[in-house]
């Protein structure tokens, strides 16, 4: 990932701020609907400096597009040394998050069909091999389309053969972190979702015992 060819004044333009923090800005949408991610490298001495988080946004973007799985497309990565800023450009997944639509942006929708379609969506990613650490409701978007993507998806494994189980059970682990999105996905006690993963993994995936494991674990999450 070589230096941008252009000044980060010059990139950013007249472009809104969407989120920023005390360090600055962090997403920027411009006025033909693309956005800019800015990511703050922190140390000088991390894997970011040779694998910047840019580069693995655009690398798992092209990962998950060769997969069939919905996600940003990217158009251009840019590094500006220093700032210690990477910046990654790219076309935004059309669609509202799961958590706009638990907020009612999408009325009418038949949410236990939802459910059942994220427990298929997940299981699926699982067996492709894909070890998302970022997954919650507000990274998960269901498009225009009628399909499940992911957005903000530089925390990302892929490997080349479905996940083991004990992976799995991490990962659901970091779908019910947070507690808006553990109550709605278990609003019926878990059993739309474990019904739809377990459809869709197969062989090994009972949905009594994934449905279980759910509600222990969004227990112990409480």
């Amino acid at each position: 990932m070589s230096d941008s060819a252009i000044d980060y004044p010059t990139l950013r333009g007249d472009a809104e701020v969407i989120e920023a923090d005390g360090h600055g800005e962090k997403v920027l949408r411009h006025a033909d609907g693309s956005y800019l991610k800015i990511f703050r490298r922190k140390r000088l001495l991390s894997s970011a400096a040779w694998y910047p988080y840019a580069r693995r946004f655009a690398d798992n973007a092209a990962a998950l597009a060769r997969l069939d799985v919905p996600c940003p497309q990217v158009i251009q990565l840019h590094r500006f040394p220093a700032m210690r800023r990477d910046v990654v450009h790219y076309r935004p997944l059309p669609g509202l998050t799961l958590r706009q639509i638990i907020h009612g942006a999408r009325p009418g929708l038949d949410i236990p069909a939802l459910l059942g379609q994220l427990g298929r969506f997940v299981a699926t990613l699982h067996q492709y091999g894909v070890f998302f650490r970022s997954i919650h409701l507000g990274n998960i978007v269901l498009g225009n389309d009628g399909r499940l993507g992911l957005i903000d998806i530089a925390d990302m494994q892929i490997g080349r053969r479905p996940l083991p189980r004990f992976k799995r059970k991490r990962n659901f682990a970091h779908l019910l972190r947070y507690r808006e999105d553990r109550a709605w996905l278990m609003a019926d006690g878990g059993q739309a979702f474990a019904e739809g993963y377990a459809a869709q993994a197969g062989k090994g995936y009972e949905a009594a015992d994934l449905q279980a494991w759910l509600n222990a674990t969004a227990g112990a999450g409480r």
